[in-house]
Order: C-alpha cells, then structure tokens, then sequence
C-alpha cells in the first residue's frame, strides 16, 4: 500500500494545510460548504506541490538538510501550532461566510457544513495526489527511456519536457477542444435557430416580422426575448401619464451573416427601416456572450424618454460570457466594432439637429467589447452623446485606464476621477449624480458592484494582494480579508464562478433599479426628477419578476 501512496512529506503537507486555512478566510462571494471543501482539498494540493517543488530545488542547490532527531523536533513544532491556527480558523470561517453572507439578505449557513467541508477537502486533495502520482510514473518510464541513451542530467531535462508536453497536448488538443466543442453546440442548439424557432411577430415595423430584413429563425432565443419583450407604448403611458411610443429594438442573430460586417450592414440597414435615427435616443448596446440583453438595463431607459428610443444590437458568440471571455474575445471585438462604425458612420451623415443623441451601451463582456469599439480618435470629429458600461471585466483596456487615473483617496471599488464631467462612477450605492463639477459635452458612466468578482479580479494576486484589498472594506464585502500567494487567486477565480448567482445588487447580478440613476445620468431625460427616478425604482421592484424583467408592468 505505501508503495502505491508513496512517501508523504510532512513539512509539505503543513504547507498545504497553511493554505488551506488561508482559503477559508472569506472573499468577495459566500461561499458554500460543497464549493469551500473542493477549493480547500485544491489549494491544499498547491501547496503539498509547491513544497515538493521547493525541496527539490533544495537538494539540487545541495543545500544543508536536517535529518534525524533534530528534522522531529522541528516537524513537530512547526506542525502543533499550524494544526491548532486551521482548527481555529475553521471554526471562525462560519461565522466569516455568515458575515457576508448577511450582508447580501442570505439565509445563514449551518454549522454541519463544516464536516462536509472537511471531507470533500480530503476526497479532492486524495484525488489531485492520486493525479500526481501519475505524472510523477509516467515521468519516471519516459526517464528511464532517456537513461538508455544519454547521461542522466539530460535525461532528466529532457523527460520533465517530454511530459509537459504530453500533458500540454491531452488538454488542450483533446480534452478543452472537445469540451469547447460540445458547449459551442449546445448552446447553439439552445438558441432555437430555423426550425425551432416560434413564430415570428404579426407587427411589420418589428424586427423578424415578415416586413423585416432580418430572418427570425435565425435571430437566436436570446434576440427573440429582447425584441418581444419590454414596455410597449400603452404600458409607458400607464407609467408616465403622458403619450409614448413604442420603442424600437434591432437585434441581428449570430446566424443573420457571416462576417461581423455582414451582420452589422444588416442591424444597421433594418434600423434604417424601422425609422431608428428619427427618434430622440439611440442605442447601440454589445450583449453578453450568449447574445443576451439585461431587460432590467433596456426597460427602464425607455420608460424616461417615452418610448422615443432606438436600441440595436448585434451578437457574436452562443457560449456563456465567461467561456466567450476566454475563447472568443475577437469574435465580440470585431462585432463590437464593425456595429458601432457602421451605425455612427451613417449618423454622421445626418444633420445635427435632425438626429438622435446617439449612446453606447454593454453589460458584462458586451461592457467590454463596446468599450473596445468606442474609439476615441473616430468620434474626435463628431463624437457620440455618451456611454454606459455595467460590470466592466477586469481585462477591459479602457476601464483599467479610467481607474488608474482616480483622484488619490477615492476607493478603488467608486473612485473618483477628476471633477467629474466627463467620467462617474455608479454602485448599489450611488447613481453617479455626484460630482465637483457639472456634466461636459459627452457623459461616460461605470456602473460597478464593489463585490463583482468579474470586474475586480486581478491575476496580479497570485503574488500581491489587490488593490481594493489593501482599503478599508466597502458596506458589501468581509472585514476579514487575509492575503494569501496563490491562494487568494483560487478564491476570486471561484469567486467570478459563483457571482453570476449572486443576489440581485451583489457580484455579477446587476438589478434593474440600480440601471436607472446612471441612465438618467448618461441621457439626460427631459423633465426628470428625483420623484421619477423613485417611482420607476419602485415600479421596477415591484415587477422585478413580472415587470421590468419581461417587459410588462
């Protein structure tokens, strides 16, 4: 038995155990007792490796040892303390979890999820030793190959090569492109296209109708639901008291062209059609991986001007944002791009006091990519009315520029950048109507949750504590954050996972009331009040599920 196990180090195994205590502290996101066993028995692991690793390059340095009497005595008082400092920390990790848990209106979690803490933690590090010593034969038969035809040192170089690339191969060539492959179609196939597709909508001026140039069958599920979805001009009347108009929503499905370009000609000429650059508003909003359009992000806007709003959108990918994040970046950037120049290069054309006030929009990775698109340099000339960007991920190029110019003591969660005209910042707890200075020509907002895993994660905490992580904790996260090497990366890594099952106004789930002070900010409805931003708040609270979540009050 011991041959099949192997020698097990203890001072490796302590190292392990740090982190795993380490990784019960608590992150942005609760975290629950089946998640917090597999990210304990993980990073335990982690650590178990990189001390072997560590010792490794001890014996190659030909570095002092202990050995006998002396090694025990050190083991052990080095292992009594550490074991007590997890036990500690594993019964305070309860009420750690419950801590924000509590602060994000969840239930408590129960104290019997310890056990199962600890379980799964020893099942999931048994498992990720068992892997390891696979590796570690399989490295040993490739070595004693090498050992019949050259000397020993190149045998070994040549050997930790041969299986990284054996490793390298299966993963990537084998197991991520087939997994890749398999999502790619489901989620094709959950998009309803061609023969699934419900019937198209009786109103020739919508998109998808037989009047339109847009197939609907081929418009996708998520496109579908945001063209028959939202208010229409009876329910914004029924609001507001006065009369509207029923918005106009484009959305031009992955399977609408071939080519970015192919798909933005086509949402651009259809707005065209619909009479799109005749109202007062216009949109160009980039959804989220799926093709997906927050309706508490759409609804309420088009309540505050009355229905006299034009949104067109284009999508890019069938996968879930966070696998389109990583696989499909391009794919979202050139869309982004070729939508926003086709769009704005014929409202350019358009008299100035004869066209729309003209706004881009994106939550998530559309946030992303339509900040990709907005170029800065096109719009010098004839530059656009504004821009809104909810939950902008961490590897947005714009938004990481923005941030590092906050004014010095403004958090980096809602920082503040310069007097404001140009650039604010929204939360859950503020609406971007404070500011030194008034509202300039052209008016960028963020909107960002100061517990949004997606937006502050930070590969640089791998071996630094983040940036927010060395300021005092905003009203929604832990006052018990611990940095950790590596082990605070596994925790937000788990946390981007998990945000998008957050609470409404927590993580990634960003709520609709939330939307509505920023874009009151952004477009400057006429004739808004304070008294109008509460009663759509409230209206879009009571509809959560039935209202500004479908569309219909």
């Amino acid at each position: 038995m011991s041959r099949i196990i192997g020698p097990i180090s203890v001072p490796c195994l302590m190292l392990g155990l740090l982190f795993f205590a380490a990784s019960l502290t608590p992150s942005l996101i609760p975290r629950g007792p089946a998640v917090q066993g597999i990210l304990g028995g993980l990073v335990t692991a982690i650590g178990y490796l990189l001390g072997q690793v560590a010792g490794l390059l001890w014996r190659a340095a030909d570095l002092p040892r202990l050995s006998g009497r002396p090694a025990r005595v050190l083991t052990v008082a080095v292992a009594v303390p550490l074991v007590g400092l997890f036990l500690w920390v594993l019964g305070s990790s309860l009420g750690w979890q419950n801590d924000l848990r509590g602060k994000m209106g969840l239930a408590p979690a129960d104290a019997l999820g310890l056990a199962t803490i600890v379980l799964l933690a020893l099942a999931t590090f048994a498992a990720a030793y068992a892997l390891g010593r696979l590796v570690a034969t399989l490295f040993r038969l490739i070595r004693a190959w090498f050992y019949r035809i050259m000397p020993p040192r190149r045998a070994n170089v040549l050997g930790v090569v041969a299986v990284a690339a054996i490793l390298l191969v299966i993963t990537r060539d084998g197991i991520v492109d087939r997994v890749v492959a398999g999502l790619d179609e489901s989620y094709e196939a959950a998009q309803e296209l061609f023969q699934n597709a419900p019937p198209p909508p009786a109103d020739p001026r919508m998109t998808g109708s037989a009047a339109s140039l847009v197939d609907w069958a081929a418009i996708g599920a998520p496109g579908r639901d945001f063209i028959l979805s939202g208010p229409d001009a009876a329910a914004i009347s029924a609001f507001t008291g006065r009369p509207a108009l029923d918005p106009i929503r484009v959305y031009v499905g992955r399977a609408n062209g071939d080519t970015p370009q192919a798909r933005a000609e086509l949402a651009l000429a259809e707005l065209i059609r619909q009479g799109g650059f005749e109202r007062e508003v216009l949109i160009v909003a980039s959804p989220t991986g799926t093709g997906w359009m927050d309706p508490g992000a759409h609804d309420p806007v088009e309540y505050m001007h009355d229905g006299d709003i034009a949104t067109v959108a284009a999508q890019y990918s069938y996968l879930q944002s966070p696998l389109a994040l990583i696989l499909e970046t391009r794919t979202g950037l050139e869309q982004a791009t070729a939508l926003q120049e086709a769009v704005h290069g014929h409202w350019q054309t358009l008299p100035p006091d004869a066209r729309p006030r003209l706004y881009v929009h994106g939550l998530s990775l559309g946030a992303w990519s339509s900040m990709h698109a907005t170029n800065l340099f096109r719009l010098l000339d004839d530059p656009i009315d504004g821009a809104f960007w909810a939950g902008p991920p961490f590897p947005s190029a714009f938004w990481a520029y923005v941030q590092a110019q906050r004014d010095p003591g403004s958090p980096w969660v809602l920082p503040v950048i310069g007097d404001g005209s140009l650039v604010r910042y929204a939360s859950h707890v503020a609406d971007a109507s404070a500011a030194a200075a008034p509202w300039g020509d052209m008016r960028i907002v963020f909107l960002q949750y100061s517990s949004d895993p997606v937006v502050f994660y930070d590969p640089a905490s791998l071996w630094r504590a983040p940036p927010w992580m060395r300021e005092p904790p905003a009203p929604d996260m832990s006052d018990h954050f611990v940095f950790m090497p590596v082990v605070t990366q596994f925790q937000l890594a788990l946390d981007m996972a998990l945000s998008f099952g957050a609470p409404p106004g927590f993580g990634h789930a960003y709520y609709a009331r939330d939307y509505i002070g920023p874009w009151v900010q952004v477009t400057a409805p006429e004739g808004w009040t304070p008294a109008d931003t509460a009663r759509l708040q409230a209206h879009c609270d009571r509809g959560f599920q039935q209202g500004c979540a479908n569309g219909r009050p």
